[in-house]
């Protein structure tokens, strides 16, 4: 689908930009990656009143211009450049009507540079409770352009921003804030000759920014650089000069468009809140008891609906089974596709549920209280406020979390960020931790509300937070840097979630998760398949001959010796001999050689080891045990011992490997792209490996 208009949202952080950008698309939205980095792109498709399709692209929020990481360094290059695939016919200008002031400056930077724009007058409700009055109509005749006032959140006023959108003019018509050229004439007139540049302001963002700029070759670069010696540029007091300038320009205008109520009853009550909830004290133990009830409801509210989904693999199975004559494709769908399936869509519930409460403490403004309170805390281990972000961020997934620590702009607290954040407990480990938890912690209620299942994952996620701020805290002495790290965070006032919104979310997380790893999972798991039901040499045909003589005939029934077979051949598959290679490695943790192969497979991606389990035991089993991998893993014995292979020492040993092991190709991958490096993924996967097989053999030696 292509649009006959292209819009970019542009706007400060906590504006209500992405809020607008989910309403104007709807579920017409898709994420990729931006031309070039591994920033996150979202972009979408809305339909104008007279039924033209607008493409919109959400660029990342930022204060200025003048970018302090590489995600405002793409929101100057989409602009800037003209052949970009994203440059935009037409700008919205998200702008927060209850602080104007600081997003304006923002505005007569991207106005300065002649793409024409709509300013969308955001959070209009929230304005008027805290005694804001603005004249949309005298600031649009101060600036030049069209402002439309908004309520994002509540749908307020976008029947009247599409309208404008198709009202705008294909020509720029906002007034000028300042005179460009006198900051810097003579450079500005020769970058604009030498470099053919049209615009006075987009040359004097070529001499500040030109070496973070993608789309100016080494010629250009080297070009400026000797411009601005030439002219003895000073890029800081040249950008002092120019913010002074603005500022003087955006006080004009709001002196004759805004004006104040003596109430203000919204921020007083913001401030009644925050006075409790990111108090030094009771605002941690709020901050536990919140976590404590997120973990109890995924295990209280998804135990339903997953036994739903367990219910209809097992019935598709045997369906399968009755209809499918018996051979290689009937083996191949079941065993197979049918098994892994079954081990991504089990766990939708949980992650759904998951995502809703990360989503609702981000919606509410909670989330940013988070990240304020944990700042004294995080400089203590040698991190600051903003390793927050990535850290949370990582209970999701490490990827984008470790993509979000760009903003920290010291060096080493940057790199600490990203060497640790793998260890925080992702949605992939998950469905590793609700299966064997469920295997071996009963589910039972202490004191008639308490879930032991729930208290045992909560504590899973908490052990992972404290582990990444160990391990931080040990590289704050061994990484070294004279940098100093600064946090600066705006918090926004708090409000109601918006259901909407979170429904959208979970909608994208869960879709994500099916098709992402789910693709994953589907391909490892028919290679596990083969590998599982082929052997090398001619062992397979021993096993048969083998249980056809009278010692094992006389002795097991037929559907006795069909399991005898099966385990047989399994062992002795190309899986089984793979696992069996690595399985005095990985006895003195409690783990056989099917656990091994899990382990080998689980190296793409966490979330394959149920997977892996479930197409393992399925290959194990006969067409008479059509059960689901819980209960397949629930009866798997030990042949030597004839004791359940899922101890509890087992199965908290796996909890914990998986607690520290870096097995996400992905994870490896963008950490590779951030870093620039292999030196740093390399560390990071013997550290990550190395803690899990120390952890979990201690572990299971202390509990077996």
């Amino acid at each position: 689908m292509e649009g006959d208009l292209k819009i970019a949202l542009i706007g400060n952080p906590n504006s209500g930009k992405s809020t607008l950008f989910n309403i104007l698309t709807g579920l017409n939205q898709k994420v990729g990656n931006f031309p070039g980095v591994t920033i996150d792109k979202k972009t979408g498709f809305c339909k104008l009143p007279d039924n033209r399709i607008s493409q919109i692209i959400d660029l990342p929020g930022t204060y200025s211009l003048y970018p302090k990481s590489r995600d405002e360094v793409i929101v100057m290059e989409a602009l800037a450049d003209k052949k970009s695939a994203i440059h935009p016919d037409l700008i919205i200008f998200v702008a927060d009507a209850s602080n104007l002031k600081r997003n304006l400056l923002l505005y007569t930077q991207i106005a300065d540079l002649k793409i024409p724009v709509i300013i969308a007058l955001n959070m209009m409700d929230l304005a008027k409770r805290s005694g804001i009055e603005i004249s949309s109509d005298a600031l649009a005749l101060k600036l030049g352009v069209q402002v439309v006032p908004i309520s994002a959140r509540n749908n307020d006023g976008i029947s009247c921003l599409k309208q404008a959108i198709l009202n705008s003019s294909k020509i720029p018509l906002q007034v000028d804030s300042i005179e460009v050229e006198s900051l810097a004439p003579e450079l500005i007139r020769k970058i604009q000759k030498e470099l053919q540049v049209d615009l006075p302001y987009v040359a004097l963002q070529l001499a500040h920014q030109h070496e973070q700029l993608s789309f100016l070759n080494a010629d250009e670069n080297k070009r400026i650089s000797e411009i601005e010696n030439e002219f003895a540029f000073h890029s800081q007091k040249t950008q002092a000069t120019e913010t002074i300038a603005r500022y003087n320009f955006i006080n004009d205008v709001l002196f004759d468009t805004i004006s104040f109520k003596a109430d203000a009853k919204l921020e007083t009550i913001s401030n009644r809140i925050d006075k409790v909830l990111t108090h030094k004290i009771f605002g941690f133990i709020l901050f536990a008891v919140i976590l404590f009830l997120i973990f109890q409801s995924i295990f209280a509210w998804s135990e339903y609906p997953m036994g739903l989904i367990e219910q209809l693999f097992v019935w598709l199975a045997d369906t399968g089974n009755s209809l499918l004559p018996e051979g290689v494709l009937r083996s191949l769908l079941i065993d197979g596709v049918l098994a892994g399936l079954s081990g991504v869509l089990i766990f939708i519930p949980q992650i759904a549920i998951l995502f809703a409460f990360i989503s609702i403490l981000e919606d509410t403004g909670y989330m940013s209280r988070v990240t304020f309170m944990m700042d004294k805390i995080m400089r203590k281990v040698g991190l600051n406020g903003k390793s927050v972000v990535p850290l949370i961020g990582g209970l999701a997934c490490a990827v984008p979390a470790i993509m979000s620590a760009r903003n920290i702009e010291n060096w080493k607290d940057r790199m600490i960020t990203i060497m640790v954040t793998p260890l925080v407990a992702c949605s992939a480990r998950l469905p590793i931790y609700t299966l064997l938890i469920s295997l071996v912690v009963p589910s039972k209620s202490i004191w008639g509300f308490i879930n032991l299942q729930g208290v045992a994952l909560m504590s899973l996620y908490v052990f992972s937070i404290i582990s990444a701020v160990v391990v931080a805290w040990v590289m704050k002495y061994i990484l070294k840097s004279r940098e100093r790290g600064y946090f600066i965070m705006e918090l926004p006032v708090y409000r109601m979630p918006r259901w909407n919104n979170i429904l959208l979310t979970m909608y994208e997380k869960v879709k994500t998760f099916v098709f992402e790893a789910g693709k994953v999972i589907i391909a490892i798991s028919i290679i596990l398949w083969v590998l599982a039901s082929y052997g090398p040499g001619e062992r397979f045909d021993t096993i048969e001959k083998k249980f056809e003589s009278d010692l094992y005939t006389q002795k097991y029934t037929p559907a006795e010796l069909d399991r005898l077979i099966a385990s047989a051949k399994l062992e002795n598959s190309y899986a089984g001999v793979l696992g069996k290679s690595i399985e005095p490695a990985i006895k003195p943790l409690g783990f056989d050689w099917k656990i091994g192969i899990a382990l080998i497979t689980s190296f793409a991606a966490r979330e394959v080891f149920v997977g892996t389990m479930a197409t393992i035991y399925s290959v194990d089993a006969d067409d008479k045990h059509l059960e689901s991998v819980r209960q397949k893993m629930q009866s798997a014995r030990n042949p030597d011992t004839g004791l359940p292979v899922f101890t509890t020492a087992v199965a908290f040993s796996l909890m914990i490997f998986y607690a520290f092991a870096m097995q996400c190709m992905s994870t490896v991958a963008v950490v590779y792209r951030e870093t620039k490096h292999w030196k740093w993924p390399t560390i990071q996967f013997v550290y990550m490996t190395g803690l899990a097989y120390v952890a979990s053999f201690i572990v299971y030696q202390t509990l077996k």
